[in-house]
């Protein structure tokens, strides 16, 4: 459908709801000095999420945000079709675990909200559900699962509706109940596995479940717990005080893991820095009563992932290469300086590696497509998986056991496909396993995808996909999305979006822009945006902005912007710095008022991305990415709607709720500034209902804003 857009749609979609009386928010100065810098936070009171004046005024803040949003039209019918689309992808599945004649996997089936977890006879075909987390608890969901070797047993991370504080529960697979044994409290992206007797488990225990406590990432233990048996008995296996001689910081975290022989124990002392410090010992250390670690990777070796086999140390490095290696030293004798280089550093970013149990597989990036190789372990040799073009992932199914591989294709506007792989007979074939019957339009034929270059403010070129309506008249006129993120390396590569297509369906283009602190282009492009050079991130986002109005795919009165979590710095800084730029700002659980987040528990952990405010040098670059200190009274800033999740515990609600609150009293355009809270969820959820219901809401706020037709509230 083509959709008009009147230059006085915009005036009267501001007149609709007339004068925003937003709930009061008290300005009680407190002033921070920063080694000679004064800055007034006047939100600082809002910290205290115990205070009941702080409750009070989130709710208020809510229940005001929602009176706005519920006077949107056609939120239902956004709703309804981001449910269509998930039902014409069919059922959607995870990566696969094999143990004998059985598949294990999550499953969302089309027409439900949850992932359970299922079996796949292989002979046979046959599928059992085997648990089922809506009927074990309310608001119970599945983050992450482990079976031992003889599939009697599999181990379930629980979180309570997405939440990242988890307990894990075993279900016993031949009497299908769950035992007693409840281990509590894990962090979500921590690793856990059985023992090769399936009588323990190993895990990274958290120091308090306490979401407001200080110590809540602090201070963690790599424990063994014994099957039924009390937790109090677990064994620790390595923490900060109980091994002093590995120097871990109190917010490190100790992961724990066996090699696929099972001949060592592998200990990683983690981080947001993807250069962890890695231990090992022999396997037969477990029985000790304290554990010697012998050290195998430092920091400063730059190394990113490793595999073992034998005494053979497999390695991705960007040392001295930003586009990565892959070589192989010895275990008990690293010399990572003198190491074979197997793939040496190219043109493409090498991103990961993995193993199955006689190969390795790497991916290797040039920003648009990503190929799958495998290297034969025994002579080195390397072939190239043949997959269909796109991005493409794979993980083992067994790596302990056979070297089958499940294989994953994506693009911007193709629904992802498994493909199964065994590098024996060298054929990818589509899976019939696990691929749901689809019923999607050929998006292809509906619209274009251009990928260019666009120059940045130093004359960096910024990667830039623009998704958009074939035929689509170039004035300006078109309403854009464009989304960022910008840290940890991580890079924002194609894959098809269920809500970003129905936002495609309005007549709305979509950008992405690859900015400095991501991983697009290897390892420098992640440090260019880093500490001092953090400021290339929302200005490599403010130029992406400014080609598609000059190129006139849209306008700033039709521009939304979009940043989430680490991305909260882009969007922050990008509508402060220039807020005639934008039409919109979405800020999901944003990290907008650094300089007061690593008050948070989990604000020691971002010191290596962003810097320490214990150092002077750090403190000044910190102070510029810092959004909410940079917000002036009297400027006219975007309509903004700020995202909080009240259980998160990456970004406290504080941040973004301060943000909102500085916006609503400072800005001058009379546009909305709303803060939407999730008072179930936290930083995410896999709770399908609620992630639509929540895009329906913040989709249709920004189309409004806009001018989009069919999103104009009543003129009453």
């Amino acid at each position: 459908m083509k959709y008009i857009f009147l230059s006085t749609g915009l005036l009267l979609s501001q007149l609709a709801l007339g004068q925003y009386n937003y709930p009061k928010t008290p300005e009680k100065p407190a002033t921070d000095d920063f080694f000679g810098t004064k800055i007034t936070d006047n939100y600082q009171w809002l910290e205290d999420l115990k205070s009941p004046e702080v409750k009070t005024w989130f709710k208020a803040e809510s229940d005001y945000s929602h009176s706005i949003i519920d006077k949107i039209p056609n939120r239902d019918l956004l709703y309804k079709r981001m449910k269509q689309v998930q039902e014409m992808g069919g059922d959607s599945y995870s990566y696969a675990r094999q143990r004998g004649n059985l598949y294990f996997y999550m499953k969302t089936k089309k027409n439900e909200k949850l992932s359970k977890l299922y079996t796949r006879d292989i002979s046979t075909g046959k599928e059992t559900l085997i648990f089922d987390p809506e009927t074990y608890k309310k608001d119970a969901q599945i983050t992450f699962f482990s079976i031992d070797s003889r599939a009697d047993k599999v181990a379930l991370l629980l979180s309570k509706s997405g939440g990242e504080i988890c307990e894990l529960k075993i279900l016993d697979l031949k009497t299908q109940k769950i035992l007693d044994d409840t281990l509590t409290p894990l962090w979500s992206e921590f690793n856990f596995e059985f023992t090769p007797d399936g009588k323990s488990i190993i895990y990274t225990k958290m120091s308090t479940g306490d979401p407001n406590s200080s110590m809540l990432l602090k201070e963690m233990k790599a424990m063994m717990h014994q099957i039924g048996t009390s937790s109090d008995k677990d064994v620790e296996l390595a923490s900060r005080e109980g091994n002093p001689e590995l120097n871990m910081l109190t917010e490190q975290f100790p992961m724990i893991e066996f090699s696929d022989d099972y001949q060592y124990i592998l200990l990683n002392i983690g981080s947001t820095k993807a250069e962890s410090p890695q231990f090992y010992a022999p396997y037969a250390a477990l029985k000790d009563k304290k554990i010697t670690w012998k050290p195998i990777v430092k920091a400063s070796d730059d190394i990113t992932q490793t595999f073992i086999k034998g005494d053979q140390l497999f390695f991705l490095s960007h040392k001295n290469a930003p586009n990565y290696k892959i070589g192989v030293t010895s275990l008990s004798n690293p010399d990572f300086d003198h190491a074979k280089i197997i793939v040496p550093e190219g043109n493409a970013v090498i991103t990961s590696i993995h193993n199955s149990k006689n190969y390795l597989f790497y991916a290797l990036n040039n920003g648009i497509s990503q190929e799958k190789y495998q290297i034969d372990l025994k002579t080195l040799a390397i072939k190239k998986v043949p997959l269909p073009e796109g991005i493409n992932n794979s993980g083992a199914l067994n790596p302990r056991e056979n070297d089958n591989i499940q294989c994953y294709n994506s693009n911007w506007l193709t629904p992802g496909t498994f493909y199964e792989y065994n590098p024996e007979n060298g054929k990818a074939v589509k899976s019939k396993n696990f691929n749901g019957e689809t019923s999607y339009p050929d998006y292809s034929a509906l619209y274009v995808v251009k990928e260019v270059e666009v120059k940045s403010h130093d004359g960096a070129m910024v990667p830039l996909s623009i998704i958009y309506p074939k035929n689509m008249k170039m004035d300006g006129n078109t309403p854009a999305y464009i989304t960022g993120y910008g840290g940890y390396g991580i890079s924002s590569t194609p894959r098809f979006s269920n809500r970003l297509s129905v936002l495609l369906e309005q007549g709305v283009v979509l950008a992405i822009a690859h900015v400095r602190g991501g991983g697009e282009k290897g390892e420098n492009w992640h440090k260019d945006g880093m500490k001092a050079k953090k400021p290339n991130t929302w200005k490599d986002f403010i130029a992406c902005s400014e080609y598609l109005i000059d190129q006139k795919y849209t306008s700033s009165s039709r521009l939304i912007g979009n940043g989430v979590s680490m991305g909260g710095v882009l969007i922050g800084r990008a509508i402060t710095e220039r807020p005639d730029l934008y039409a919109v700002a979405i800020a999901e659980v944003g990290m907008t008022n650094v300089l007061r987040s690593q008050n948070s528990a989990n604000g020691a952990n971002q010191i290596p991305e962003v810097g320490n405010l214990k150092e002077p040098g750090d403190t000044k670059h910190l102070i510029e990415m810092d959004a909410q200190s940079k917000v002036k009274k009297g400027v006219k800033y975007p309509a903004v709607i700020v995202r909080t999740g009240m259980n998160d515990s990456r970004i406290t609600p504080w941040e973004p709720a301060k943000f909102a609150a500085v916006l609503q009293n400072s800005t001058a355009s009379g546009k909305p500034v709303l803060l939407y809270v999730n008072y179930e969820n936290g930083h995410f959820t896999s709770d399908l209902d609620v992630v639509f219901k929540e895009y329906s809401d913040i989709f249709a706020f920004a189309l409004w804003q806009v001018g989009h037709p069919k999103f104009q509230p009543a003129n009453k």
